[in-house]
């Protein structure tokens, strides 16, 4: 896939923040032009959505299962966070854990009423690429931290309902935790607050100077003519699927689109009109930070259906996402939407990676492992019982332990 900027390179510019800071302070003329471009399918970037599903339930399940006193949990227990799971509505999530042994081992107990229970907890593999991800959350708390700082600075009130924030969580390599874990580090940072809705929201005590520049800013030295940024006109990457054929007359209208005044996501627009194309600019420039907030630089099209008022959004706001199939691209895989940011990636693989990524990879390895030699009938079901416990073991023995995610080494996220 080849981007091109539809404008041509120039050499860097030391004062070009200042225009970016006021590229709407002009005579809003130019009115939202009707250009609809088809959706094509992007086989490649599909690839890439491809069973992430499963790979976020999984490893908010190992998040889960860590934290707990033992290490283990009954199913009952992880039931209470089916929701933030995503998977389909139709599939136990019993069934689901038990498609991943070389990751999740069963045990039964009973229940108060005598019945048996399935409990799981994690086999030694998984505890041990628990243990490495644990220290790439530590080593990296800084950069958490300055990504929900940024998040919440691209918000009208620098506030952000918690529901809202557990939506893109994982999208941000937060922890599952983060609440917990992480917001208590900060008191200079963070306070929770009681919404008009009677909601709990996470404010955002301090405006960084530091942060409050875009991704699209800091590599506008060099992608941008050198007059666009003395003029605030910054162009976005754009990319199109092989045998898009882009016509002429949407070609016109994006190069002009392209040259209009860029308005920094983290700019009052307040005085820019929703009718006009310099506005939409300013929205696809929003969602163009936002995903380069994530660690994949993409999410769900549904875990930002909450955030039109926060940031000043006009109705239908994800509209320019069809509208900008250049930059960004929606994949129907795994019966959701998921919008992808193009520049991000050189076909299958993103090209500035996060720690984190790296981390999942090693997750979503293990689940094919695991999936394929369940499937060949590798993992065997032998049953023992005692008195007051049966079990189930896959492969392996049960893991005894009385710790939790102190006790692999690491105070997660202390400083």
């Amino acid at each position: 896939m080849v981007f091109l900027l539809l404008m041509k390179k120039g050499a860097g510019c030391p004062n070009f923040l200042a225009g970016f800071r006021t590229g709407y302070n002009y005579q809003q003329k130019f009115s939202l032009v009707n250009v609809k471009l088809k959706w094509v399918k992007d086989r490649v970037l599909d690839a890439v959505v491809a069973d992430q599903g499963d790979l976020k339930a999984a490893c908010i399940l190992v998040s889960i299962i860590s934290s707990a006193r033992g290490c283990c949990l009954p199913i009952y227990r992880l039931r209470l966070h089916r929701g933030q799971l995503g998977l389909a509505r139709d599939l136990k999530l019993s069934t689901f854990i038990r498609r991943y042994p070389n990751i999740f081992s069963e045990s039964h107990v009973l229940d108060s009423g005598g019945t048996r229970v399935p409990c799981f907890q994690l086999t030694s593999e998984a505890l041990d690429l628990r243990r490495e991800e644990l220290g790439i959350l530590q080593q990296n708390q800084i950069d958490l931290v300055e990504r929900l700082c940024k998040l919440l600075m691209l918000t009208r009130d620098r506030t952000l309902p918690l529901q809202t924030i557990d939506q893109l969580r994982w999208d941000m390599g937060l922890p599952y935790d983060y609440f917990d874990s992480l917001i208590p580090l900060h008191p200079d940072l963070f306070s929770s607050v009681r919404l008009p809705d009677d909601r709990v929201g996470l404010k955002l005590q301090v405006w960084d100077d530091r942060l409050a520049v875009s991704q699209l800013q800091k590599n506008a030295a060099f992608q941008q003519k050198e007059e666009d940024m003395k003029n605030g006109c910054l162009a976005f990457p754009v990319g199109f699927t092989r045998g898009f054929g882009l016509k002429r007359k949407c070609m016109e209208w994006l190069e002009e689109w392209q040259r209009l005044p860029y308005t920094s996501p983290y700019s009052d627009a307040s005085d820019l009109d929703s009718r006009t194309d310099v506005s939409e600019k300013r929205i696809v420039g929003v969602f163009h930070e936002l995903l380069h907030l994530t660690v994949h630089k993409r999410t769900e099209r549904k875990n930002v259906s909450n955030l039109r008022k926060p940031l000043s959004l006009p109705q239908k706001f994800t509209k320019v996402f069809e509208r900008h199939p250049g930059i960004f691209y929606i994949s129907k895989k795994s019966d959701t939407q998921t919008v992808v940011l193009r520049e991000a990636y050189d076909r299958k693989q993103l090209i500035h990676k996060h720690p984190l990524v790296d981390i999942r990879g090693k997750y979503a390895s293990m689940m094919r492992k695991g999936f394929l030699d369940r499937s060949r009938g590798l993992y065997k079901k032998t049953a023992c019982s005692g008195p007051e416990e049966s079990m189930t073991v896959y492969g392996e023995d049960p893991i005894y332990s009385s710790s939790c995610e102190e006790d692999l080494g690491y105070d997660l996220l202390s400083e």
